[in-house]
């Protein structure tokens, strides 16, 4: 018999909360001001996920800073206009909270860009630690961010879950020895999330009340 799920890791962007249509308006703004036609939305995809550093240093390497300043800049002027929580969030975590779960957020973001989120999320109290690229080494898919948020939450891998939109997500909680949970909202589509195999998936955010009382089994 599978172990009861005790604590939850999440993802933000794009999991909790809707930052996809800023993230790719942000990349077409810098992307088109470099290089001019070259880039259309679905190319913006593959960028969703990864350090935004790694990205850069993948598209243009003698120019990494600079993109890096341009797209921070655009994308903290825009935040509040295009992000939201998806539907359901708040409610969710506030009842997961309420059964005695522990949770935490392990993103790749910026832990200022991760605040800035939460704050405009009905959500206040519910994270008991929050790993962003500022507290880490190695970004997700290492284990090291997820090892450190169950550290500091004093957890067992076994009885923990790791939710994400991304393959960084699954593969961070399969290298940190978690379970793992793939969204069917996920910019990229149900089809890619399930390519990765995780032991769960959610179609909607309620999906993970009847994961955490025991009522649906890893696949």
């Amino acid at each position: 018999m599978a172990n009861k799920i005790e604590t939850i890791l999440f993802d933000f962007d794009g999991t909790l909360f809707d930052t996809n249509d800023l993230i790719i308006e942000t990349f077409m703004t810098v992307l088109g001001k470099h290089f001019p036609g070259r880039y259309a939305r679905e190319d913006c995809l593959p960028f969703m996920g990864p350090p935004l550093r790694e990205t850069f240093e993948e598209l243009a390497p003698e120019n990494v800073d600079q993109m890096m300043e341009e797209y921070v800049k655009w994308n903290l002027e825009n935040h509040d206009r295009l992000t939201s929580e998806f539907p359901g969030v708040s409610d969710v975590l506030k009842k997961l909270k309420e059964r005695g779960l522990k949770m935490a957020i392990v993103s790749t973001k910026r832990n200022k860009t991760i605040h800035r989120g939460l704050d405009l999320m009905d959500a206040e109290g519910v994270f008991e630690v929050v790993i962003g690229l500022d507290d880490v080494t190695h970004a997700k898919p290492h284990p090291e961010p997820l090892q450190k948020a169950m550290d500091a939450l004093g957890a067992d891998p076994a009885t923990t879950l790791m939710v994400g939109d991304n393959s960084h997500d699954i593969e961070g909680g399969r290298n940190a020895g978690t379970l793992t949970a793939g969204v069917a909202w996920s910019a990229k589509g149900r089809a890619f999330m399930e390519s990765l195999k995780p032991d769960y998936m959610l179609d909607a955010i309620e999906d993970l009340l009847e994961i955490a009382d025991g009522k649906v089994r890893a696949e």
